[in-house]
């Protein structure tokens, strides 16, 4: 079940708390990709909050937002980049994309495995994908008062056999979300002291969300019929005479 956009664009933009979480989340997503000049750069659910830092130098910056969840214009204040997608059925070309962000997308899906198949049909060679969804063992998967308390969480080892049974290989993970989900001001105003510290206690394990970045994997034809066909190229010849050799003498009676 798709949160409503409305409620994601009020958490993240206008709470204490959702900016936190959006500067953490954001802050680990330029760990993985420092810039994106001159490539394209997608995202999916409600990944708005996170693409910003490459609005400047991307060839191209999109924003797609599922039809279920509803779609809000963005970035304010300049030329829109954000769209309306079906789940499955995203508006753009096959191997559009060179790096894939997803939040708020995967685990709010009834149709995962289809939302995985888009990702990997619009994804070009070489191109990366990010998943950052909530921690099953993190805190903030368990309060219902921000987004990460919707949908299925997931554990790195969940969401890494997911992805393997769906076409991508997975490449790195972080974790995000140290601090508690807590609006008090002492939690808030020492929230990138957590982050740090959460950062060297666990690599996932107390983070609120889990990120993995992953590739696209490229399937080898394999199995018995391709070894036969390389090692007998010329059955579909069996019975004609080879070049230089002896008719095969035929055991026929006269009449």
């Amino acid at each position: 079940m798709h949160l409503d956009v409305l409620d994601l664009r009020n958490f993240y933009y206008r709470t204490k708390l959702g900016r936190v979480a959006q500067r953490a989340i954001r802050d680990q997503v330029l760990q993985f990709w420092p810039e994106a000049k001159g490539q394209t750069v997608a995202g999916f659910g409600f990944a708005a909050p996170l693409l910003r830092p490459y609005l400047k130098d991307a060839r191209r910056v999109i924003s797609l937002m599922p039809g279920q969840q509803g779609v809000m214009p963005w970035p304010a204040g300049a030329e829109n980049v954000s769209t309306l997608a079906e789940e499955t059925l995203w508006p753009l070309p096959n191997g559009m994309v060179d790096k894939l962000v997803m939040l708020h997308g995967l685990e709010t899906s009834e149709q995962p495995a289809r939302v995985l198949d888009e990702a990997a049909r619009v994804l070009g060679p070489g191109g990366r994908v990010l998943f950052v969804v909530p921690n099953r063992s993190g805190m903030w998967a368990r309060r219902d008062a921000t987004p990460f308390g919707f949908g299925r969480p997931y554990s790195l080892g969940q969401l890494e056999g997911l992805l393997k049974a769906n076409g991508f290989q997975p490449e790195s993970h972080r974790a995000a979300l140290y601090a508690p989900p807590s609006t008090k001001r002492f939690w808030l105003r020492t929230s990138p002291f957590w982050e740090k510290f959460g950062r060297q206690l666990s690599s996932y394990y107390a983070g609120g969300v889990v990120m993995v970045e992953a590739s696209k994997r490229v399937y080898r034809p394999a199995g018995p019929g391709l070894t036969q066909a390389v090692r007998r190229p010329l059955e579909v010849l069996e019975g004609v005479a080879k070049p230089g050799a002896k008719p095969a003498l035929r055991n026929e009676s006269l009449p």
